[in-house]
């Protein structure tokens, strides 16, 4: 079995041959065998560009072909990934890019009408930082053809067998409830690992079409979408932006088997006024998680969309898979659970009924971090998810709710205090706090309580015309509430359960930390 990536790469090339790979219609397809071709050749230019073994390449760009080669061929050189959410703003993303000392980055040239680059180089600007350390900037697709000029395939073939199991593979970084976000590093072997168990799982073989509508920069989309599908020999086709219309054309046109989710998009599929139109009687499998599913939508999907077998699941970026629903659990387990112990995982409720998971496919710690590593993974390998469950007699994983602030917006984990950190830096602001609150479309939107100095005026307008400018937009809050005060405790801790509408403790929020989430559509708050 191989143990790692450009070793997959190879043996997919090897074993499916001729086989789709990868079907981005419209701009194009490749087959096992061209696939691995064209990685070798995104190798042998980054490695020719300078970047050696261990560095670290950024990737901010949406989900498409240009994607997957730069992330397989960075892996081939023996680099570590590093992608950046789309999502990000200039700053957010300077943040990332700088911290993981990025030695190349390569960046959409326009996508979503954002000049992602010229983002970037703002902020620096702004912040008086320099870009130097990135040796190579490539804008996609502008100057991909001229980047790939250049390359030596047998250093490339080399370089390849020379990356070991244990190597750094990605750095996927994830916010922290102290606001600053935490990079959280994981090895080839490891990477794999969740892979293969989720395409076990989920039953993934040679003759699936798997519609990828998670974000290529998550670690769902990329290790159980990209990389569960190169384990196991179906095709990929990837949407850089969830729309149902568009993703029942897919279906349709492409035969899709796999469509993989959060609750939502499913609920928008079967909202939606064409789905009659529409042939999508080749969908067989649905896996969803990072919110309630209700029984009813379950019933719905294997009713109305054809799912033979729909399936929840748990995890988060430090676990990718942690725990999952099997074939042939009935819509009542799959609903009210996040299934039983996968990928070499074990599980266990710890004080507080906080969630804890050991396993072989654990990341190996947070990038330049050991004090947070420490508080995350205890002295037994097992890591402290923050999240609260109970498990059943038959292992079956019920979430219950979070220990912390955490909340979810259209399947993205939001931590009030970085967008609370965001809001101190708007001239006028004494104090803020941050809630999640429910919302029927997004699960749940952020509400901000401010308290202004003396003398100073703002509006909601304004308050939220500045968040905008500086956080990804499931990030930002929907609605601003100004207050003369924020009720406190005795020590003087904010007490955020009073500012929950009823002023009483909320009711259970959507599941924390799953690993299925959608890139909800830009919208206004």
């Amino acid at each position: 079995m191989e143990l790692t990536i450009p070793a997959a790469v190879a043996r997919a090339a090897r074993d499916f041959g001729d086989a789709e790979a990868l079907a981005d219609p419209g701009r194009i397809r490749l087959s096992y065998r061209e696939l691995g071709e064209r990685v070798t050749a995104v190798s042998g230019a980054l490695i020719d560009a300078g970047v050696g073994p261990g560095d670290r390449v950024a990737l901010w760009a949406p989900n498409g072909w240009e994607w997957l080669l730069i992330a397989l061929g960075t892996l081939g050189a023996g680099a570590a990934l590093v992608p950046v959410s789309t999502r990000f703003t200039g700053p957010e993303a300077l943040d990332v890019i700088g911290r993981s000392r990025a030695r190349a980055l390569f960046v959409a040239g326009d996508f979503l009408g954002v000049d992602r680059l010229g983002a970037l180089l703002a902020a620096a600007a702004e912040e008086g930082e320099s870009l130097d350390r990135l040796g190579l900037v490539v804008r996609v697709p502008e100057e991909w053809d001229a980047f790939l000029q250049a390359g030596s395939l047998a250093e490339a073939r080399r370089r390849a067998g020379a990356v070991r199991p244990g190597d750094v593979s990605d750095i996927m970084f994830t916010s922290g409830t102290t606001g600053r976000s935490k990079g959280a590093m994981t090895s080839h072997e490891r990477t794999l690992g969740v892979a293969r168990a989720w395409a076990d799982c989920a039953r993934l073989g040679p003759g699936d079409r798997y519609l990828v509508v998670n974000p290529f920069f998550h670690t769902f989309g990329f290790k159980a979408g990209i990389l569960a599908c190169l384990a196991s020999g179906a095709t990929l086709v990837p949407q850089a932006v969830f729309d149902a219309g568009e993703a029942m054309r897919l279906v349709e046109a492409e035969r899709i088997t796999v469509l993989p989710g959060a609750p939502t998009i499913y609920q928008m599929i079967l909202d939606h006024p064409e789905r009659g139109d529409r042939d999508l009687s080749s969908l067989r499998l649905a896996v969803t998680g990072a919110a309630d599913v209700p029984v009813a939508l379950v019933e719905r999907m294997r009713r109305e969309l054809s799912f033979e077998t729909v399936l929840t699941a748990y995890g988060l970026t430090e676990a990718v898979v942690a725990t999952m629903c099997r074939r042939g659990d009935p819509p009542e387990v799959v609903s009210a659970t996040s299934g039983r112990p996968a990928a070499g995982f074990e599980v266990k409720i710890g004080r507080s009924d906080e969630i804890l998971l050991r396993g072989p496919n654990l990341m190996l710690g947070y990038l330049d971090d050991p004090e947070a590593t420490a508080a995350a993974v205890d002295t037994d390998g097992w890591l402290h998810t923050g999240d609260a469950g109970r498990l059943d007699a038959a292992g079956y994983l019920t979430i219950t709710g979070r220990l912390k602030d955490m909340y979810i917006c259209g399947g993205f984990n939001v931590y009030p205090a970085e967008v609370e950190q965001v809001l101190a830096r708007l001239d006028g602001v004494a104090e803020s706090a941050v809630i999640g609150v429910p919302d029927p479309r997004l699960g749940e939107v952020g509400r901000a309580y401010l308290v202004t100095r003396p003398g100073h005026a703002l509006d909601a307008a304004e308050v939220l015309a500045f968040c905008r400018e500086r956080l990804a937009n499931y990030k930002v809050p929907r609605r601003v509430e100004f207050r003369d005060a924020l009720p406190r405790n005795p020590s003087g801790k904010v007490l955020k359960r009073l500012l929950h509408p009823g002023g009483t403790t909320p009711p259970d929020p959507p599941a924390p930390g799953g690993t299925i989430p959608p890139d909800p559509p830009l919208e206004e708050p």
